[in-house]
């Protein structure tokens, strides 16, 4: 019996980023349980063996200390989709003609869902003998493909990447171990030159010595310096909310672009409004949106996308974004009340609710917005099927009541309403979420084991 073991070089962490160096330990083993161990002398004698001593060594070798032998064994990265969209006719023909010539290796590896990337196999090893109890470890390393999919697990869409570890018994088929990764994608930077990057000091009035050679920087290490510089550039925009009442607020966002683990911290100024905010929620939502029209879910997400706004914007108060006081700070953004005045509203797709915070703010003149990003969530990215987003789904509860009730002549203090009218406005904001570090996020992997018997 052989076992074949298989565990990541990163211990603390099965997450990679594109273009990232994946690498992966693989032990075969050949197994040699307590009831196959040979016998003792004394036992080959009660078990009946009349033999002459050498005929009956050379039995007992053929018998419990056989050798095991491979014949072949490779490796590979798969990344695999599996999606309920319907693909043209073309796709499928071109999926068809792919699919002749494939080896048998091909057939077997073959997931629930089709291969979108795969890299080339890496030969382990060919005919390979082990002794019982013998141990062999080899080393597999590959490039995740820059220009794949991440990993993400959405309503009609997945994509997911495994390492394929397949290995073949003389006389027997072919078995398969799998090991599961998570992929981050890091967008690809184009250069407009093609020089070199190298690690230069920051002093620039520094002396440098023209003999030193530069070390040039790699390509994913250009992607993760223009990543941190996005991400922590502050630009703060002022987004001025108001409905057909008056004005209701103003929301600063200090910065557009974040990534996995951050907060989106923004400011909500009631200032000078002239409606007041009773409460608000926001929500951080994450938008499936498919790229190629679906006919048998153009219906239905029509009437989602319009279920979703529309019908809060029918029921209630409309929104919208005025220009406001700093021109270069302020932006305009699609609200519900921007989609009254089109003819066909923004698609929605399928939304998923990750985070909310809610909060009480009759009486406040400022407060601050502090929506938490989770590690586990996919960021932004985009395919030939599918576009997913990022936005905050704003929900803000007014009234035209600007005193909060009358002073009560017993006690002196306020006394509240018993009733107070109400109106629910709706408004988004998108955002551009990026991936985070991957040795940041802490995600053990486990060992991977395969018995053949």
């Amino acid at each position: 019996m052989i076992e074949i073991k298989a565990k990541l070089v990163r211990a603390d962490s099965a997450i990679y980023a594109t273009g990232e160096r994946v690498e992966c330990l693989i032990e075969f083993t050949h197994k040699v349980f307590a009831d196959e161990q040979p016998p003792s002398n004394r036992n080959a004698n009660e078990a009946g063996y009349e033999f002459q001593p050498m005929t009956r060594i050379s039995l007992l070798n053929s018998i419990f200390y056989s050798l095991e032998n491979l014949a072949w064994a490779s490796a590979q990265l798969h990344c695999y989709r599996k999606t309920s969209y319907s693909t043209p006719a073309a796709d499928k023909t071109q999926e068809l003609t792919e699919l002749i010539g494939r080896t048998a290796l091909d057939a077997v590896t073959q997931a629930p869902g089709e291969v979108i990337v795969a890299t080339k196999p890496k030969i382990l090893f060919c005919d390979l003998k082990l002794q019982p109890g013998e141990t062999k470890i080899y080393f597999f390393n590959e490039f995740v493909p820059r220009d794949g999919p991440p990993t993400y697990r959405g309503h009609d869409i997945r994509y997911f990447y495994k390492i394929t570890i397949a290995t073949q018994r003389v006389k027997s088929k072919v078995q398969t171990l799998t090991v599961p990764i998570r992929v981050l994608p890091i967008p690809i930077i184009a250069r407009p030159d093609e020089l070199p990057v190298t690690v230069e000091t920051n002093e620039e009035l520094a002396p440098t010595n023209p003999f030193l050679e530069k070390r040039e920087i790699s390509e994913l290490e250009i992607s993760w310096h223009h990543l941190k510089n996005v991400t922590a550039r502050r630009a703060p925009k002022f987004y001025r909310i108001s409905n057909k009442r008056g004005f209701v607020g103003r929301y600063c966002l200090f910065k557009p672009a974040y990534k996995l683990g951050e907060d989106i911290v923004g400011s909500l100024d009631f200032d000078g409004c002239q409606v007041r905010c009773v409460q608000f929620s926001v929500k951080l939502q994450q938008q499936e949106l498919p790229i190629r029209p679906q006919p048998a879910q153009a219906l239905s997400q029509s009437q989602s996308s319009v279920g979703d706004d529309a019908s809060s914007i029918q029921s209630f108060d409309l929104a919208s974004i005025a220009s406001g006081v700093a021109v270069d700070s302020m932006h305009r953004s699609a609200t519900s009340g921007s989609a009254r005045e089109k003819d066909t509203p923004a698609p929605t797709g399928k939304l998923s609710t990750i985070a909310t915070t809610h909060q009480v703010c009759y009486a406040t003149l400022q407060t601050q917005v502090v929506v938490p990003i989770p590690l586990h969530v996919t960021p932004t990215f985009r395919t030939d099927l599918v576009d997913v987003k990022w936005r905050l789904h704003f929900e803000f509860v007014t009234s035209t009541m600007m005193d909060f009730g009358g002073p009560n002549p017993e006690s002196g203090e306020l006394k509240a309403p018993a009733e107070m009218p109400v109106e629910t406005m709706v408004w988004n904001l998108p955002v551009t979420i990026y991936a985070a570090n991957p040795l940041q996020i802490y995600s053990p992997n486990q060992t991977f084991n395969l018995l053949i018997k």
